[in-house]
């Protein structure tokens, strides 16, 4: 019966963590206009993912929003669990949620770090792990990983966030092996400096400053990752790579 019930299912099934807010939500805005089933992932910010799910249903897309600390296993088969008995499969996971600090590194308490951890990495881990045995056994998915610039070049007084994402970019690449006989890619998306809350503690000079180093002359925008996993989703030939949209903020 369930067998017949996925082979019923004409659209593809995402889940997005983090798909609240900045880069997340417009990644939940991507899919579900290209008809995807999403479940929106969440924490924190219910409002947020309320009127995010009002506002695509009124589009007429369909959409699901789930609370769950993805840095808690408990919780992240939950939100897995509630994916596969609502659309019985899942076809691409997004691990888009994570936080940021600036601290010198010689400040950074223990809780500090083992929340960055906990949070950037621990997540990751654990939403990559549950979701794998039901693509494995249908030999097919598409996970995304949310890296960052950092991860690649590592951030000044930002130590503890580039740890983690440096940490994802590793495992994207590792992991890429292992699943690539199961016809499952994943890669990573490492952004540069994007136009969210994540960086509202820069002033208009500080992002000024940014944009001049910055080639293409603009700060990144949310829809320009959406842009790159809309591409990604539908690939079917790319996996492990670390894939930096920054405008050429480095090369």
């Amino acid at each position: 019966m369930e067998e017949k019930r996925e082979e019923s299912i004409i659209n593809k099934v995402a889940i997005v963590t983090g798909g609240s807010r900045g880069i997340g939500s417009e990644i939940v805005r991507m899919l579900a206009g290209k008809n995807y089933e999403v479940v929106l992932n969440y924490n924190k910010s219910e409002a947020a993912a309320k009127k995010i799910q009002q506002e695509l249903l009124g589009k007429g897309k369909k959409i699901e929003i789930f609370k769950a600390d993805v840095s808690k296993r408990k919780e992240v088969k939950n939100l897995i669990k509630f994916t596969l008995d609502k659309f019985y499969k899942i076809d691409v996971l997004i691990n888009n949620a994570g936080i940021a600090q600036e601290k010198l590194f010689t400040e950074i308490s223990d809780n500090d770090w083992n929340k960055m951890i906990e949070t950037n990495l621990n997540s990751v881990f654990y939403c990559t792990q549950e979701v794998l045995p039901t693509m494995i056994k249908r030999q097919k998915g598409c996970i995304i990983n949310i890296s960052s610039i950092w991860g690649i070049t590592g951030g000044s007084c930002e130590v503890a966030y580039s740890t983690t994402k440096s940490a994802i970019n590793g495992l994207t690449k590792a992991l890429a092996k292992e699943l690539g006989p199961s016809h499952i890619r994943i890669n990573s998306i490492a952004p540069g400096i994007i136009d969210t809350e994540m960086n509202k503690n820069l002033t208009k000079q500080d992002l000024e400053d940014i944009k001049n180093e910055i080639p293409l002359e603009r700060i990144g925008k949310p829809e320009d990752i959406a842009k790159c996993i809309s591409w990604l989703v539908e690939d079917s030939y790319t996996t492990g790579q670390i894939i930096s949209v920054n405008g050429g903020w480095y090369m």
